[in-house]
């Protein structure tokens, strides 16, 4: 089994409103590149900051990491439009980082990414392959890929309060200047993604493709971004079985109108509670005011957690060791 993160950046990120993952638009860029880092060596190493919210909600990775350091499992990133360089080891797709999804064109290497997505996919020789992403601005991008491809046009946030109408808004302008309207791109992924889409996307939707060709058990760990992947891997004509691994936290909200979207799609989903209500604690306190809610991998890496036998009240002490390890850190540099 391999665990895989995709991370990129979209310029989408910058809208104000649109994003709380990063604690300031200038910090919110290195997001994707610490958040590698931190799953891959427990902390950020060249990337300047630890990524938190504006209110100081710690990303997701600080949770995949801690089940990293419980069960163990092989992890590959890859570098899909990182606007800012990572010390953690990565195979490159080589697209660039996402342009606005306003603009008429912001990932005008869609096709290519995707298709070197696909080989990779292809050729990663496991039974099952879990993806993660991290993208800042990209549940955004999920409702213009959505949008555009006719499915149901809802995605969640790492906002408390889901600001849906904002990015309505912003994909109507992207499908504008693209001179489309909703389901115009039905069966044309890459067309999709190179109008409204991000650099995630298009590589997670080209390796669940190109792993379902080759036989490999795919599960997208995440939340809507990975339904909106899921969509793409159908438009691409593939019907084999699909699955996504998320949190509770994204089922409880119900602007994500998750379980209607996978169902949509004839995905299975499993939903794991990592129990924060349990520990009295900052980290948990922020989840359950409805801050991140999944990313990097934290539906998929819980999900793991719990077939592994490992319990939740040991999650949640790996967590808080992860944190207190990163704030030891970020108080003494």
């Amino acid at each position: 089994m391999k665990f895989v993160f995709v991370a990129g950046n979209t310029e989408t990120a910058r809208i104000d409103g649109i994003s709380a993952a990063g604690a300031t638009p200038a910090m919110m860029v290195h997001t994707p590149s610490a958040d590698l880092e931190i799953v891959t060596y427990g902390q950020p190493v060249r990337a300047p900051v630890v990524p938190v919210s504006p209110s100081g909600c710690p990303t997701p990775a600080v949770v995949t990491r801690a089940v990293y350091e419980l069960v163990g499992f092989e992890q590959i990133a890859v570098d899909a439009g990182l606007a800012r360089p990572t010390s953690a080891p990565t195979v490159s797709i080589g697209v660039d980082p996402g342009q606005n999804v306003r603009e008429s064109t912001p990932v005008p290497a869609a096709a290519a990414a995707f298709k070197t997505a696909r080989e990779l996919g292809r050729q990663l020789p496991d039974e099952k392959l879990i993806i993660g992403e991290t993208i800042p601005g990209g549940t955004t991008t999920a409702l213009g890929v959505l949008t555009a491809l006719g499915e149901r046009p809802t995605v969640s946030s790492s906002l408390p309060e889901n600001p849906l109408e904002l990015k309505q808004g912003v994909i109507e302008v992207g499908l504008n200047a693209s001179g489309l309207s909703a389901g115009d791109t039905a069966g044309d992924p890459t067309g999709t993604l190179r109008c409204v889409g991000d650099p995630v996307l298009a590589t997670v939707g080209g390796l669940a493709v190109g792993a379902t060709e080759s036989g490999t058990d795919v599960t997208l760990a995440g939340g809507t971004q990975m339904a909106a992947a899921a969509a793409l891997v159908r438009h691409a004509g593939v019907d084999a079985p699909l699955s996504i691994a998320t949190t509770v936290f994204i089922v409880e909200d119900e602007s994500a109108a998750i379980k209607e979207l996978v169902a949509d799609l004839s995905v299975d989903m499993t939903v794991t509670d990592p129990g924060f209500d349990q520990r009295d604690h900052q980290v948990m306190d922020t989840y359950l005011t409805g801050e991140a809610k999944e990313g990097v991998g934290m539906g998929g890496a819980l999900a793991l957690a719990d077939q592994a036998d490992v319990t939740m009240a040991a999650v949640r002490e790996q967590i808080i060791e992860v944190y207190d390890r990163l704030l030891e850190q970020d108080e003494a540099e």
